[in-house]
């Protein structure tokens, strides 16, 4: 599996990273392994500040659906596009054109908290 150092974790499996004071945020390569086929991702926050934790979405496998938590405070800027047509790239490129998000950080001491790439992996077992 494959695990960006550049990035920050959550425990509920989304990556952060940050350019400047916006984030660009998905979900870990753990996550889609896990969740199998992803076939819909549905974002209905774009405008919407989202506290700390909070769901900003779902993404919707063959087998199940999984509710997507927000990182940071933010508010959402934009939608990944690309997913309406093929939601296959959170399987094929997570941390690349498999991105789901692009928020502006509100408070942006929460970062801070997030997983480093170690942590994350000792999270994970991996």
């Amino acid at each position: 599996m494959n695990f960006p150092a550049d990035l920050k974790y959550t425990k509920e499996h989304e990556w952060i990273k940050l350019d400047g004071d916006v984030a660009i945020i998905g979900i870990t390569d753990f996550a889609q392994k896990e969740l199998g086929d992803i076939v819909f991702v549905d974002i209905n926050s774009v405008g919407n500040e989202v506290a700390k934790d909070q769901i900003f979405g779902t993404v919707e496998a063959v087998k199940t659906v999984s509710d997507l938590f927000i990182p940071v405070s933010a508010t959402v800027l934009e939608v990944n596009a690309a997913l309406n047509n093929k939601p296959e790239l959170v399987n094929s490129d997570p941390y690349g054109d498999g991105w789901i998000i692009k928020a502006k950080i509100t408070n942006s001491s929460e970062f801070d908290s997030l997983l480093s790439v170690d942590e994350y992996k000792q999270l994970i077992g991996a």
